[in-house]
């Protein structure tokens, strides 16, 4: 059963309602119960996002963001672009994963939703009915699991977390602090500065 507090809440940190960042919600909530572990302080989770930017599904990663506390800014919640509803929630402490994705087989009924066919006409969601919205909500929410996503099995991992790099310097040209990890030295032997990305003129 989904703390409907809780759900309120996840929806304040998105911004809107919407069904995508629900069911990523749902999703991780069934992730951590699956892995049977609390919901992350630190590091010792780490997700591993298969939504890509600019589409809808990004609403999709700020509910697994919420539910599994594996965030952007921590540095454990680790985009691997690939357009997918998907995700791999995976616990360092006992070396061990899950991945969840959304069931293809509710794509038809979503589409065919008031909801989508008004985003699909370009309505941004705050301007759509809350019913209309909810309908779709309690759809992703309320249906079996089995419905709505494909769960996988929990598995060893052999993922390796990424080493935290420490320390930030002042750019030697425009003088604001960046992390070490992105420095980059320019000049000559003799007369060599360290420098930021963008003082350096580096191509991205």
């Amino acid at each position: 059963m989904i703390d409907k507090h809780q759900l309120e809440k996840m929806f304040e940190f998105h911004g809107h309602k919407c069904w995508a960042s629900a069911l990523g919600f749902r999703a991780g909530l069934i992730a951590l119960k699956k892995l049977g572990v609390e919901r992350a302080k630190a590091k010792e989770l780490y997700t591993i996002i298969e939504t890509g930017s600019f589409h809808g599904g990004g609403c999709f990663g700020d509910g697994v963001q919420f539910a599994t506390g594996c965030t952007a800014g921590k540095g454990n919640f680790i985009k691997k672009p690939r357009g997918k509803l998907a995700f791999t929630l995976i616990d360092i402490k006992d070396w061990k994963e899950i991945r969840i994705s959304i069931n293809p087989k509710i794509k038809e009924k979503i589409a065919q939703s008031a909801f989508m066919k008004k985003r699909a006409a370009g309505i941004p969601p705050y301007e759509i009915p809350e019913e209309e919205i909810m309908e779709v909500v309690n759809y992703v929410l309320d249906s079996p699991e089995d419905e709505v996503l494909i769960i996988g099995e929990v598995k060893e991992t052999n993922f390796e977390p990424p080493a935290e790099v420490m320390g930030m310097i002042n750019c030697e040209i425009c003088g604001e602090l960046v992390a070490k990890a992105f420095v980059r030295v320019i000049g000559q032997p003799g007369n060599l500065k360290l420098v930021c990305i963008d003082c350096a003129g580096y191509e991205e």
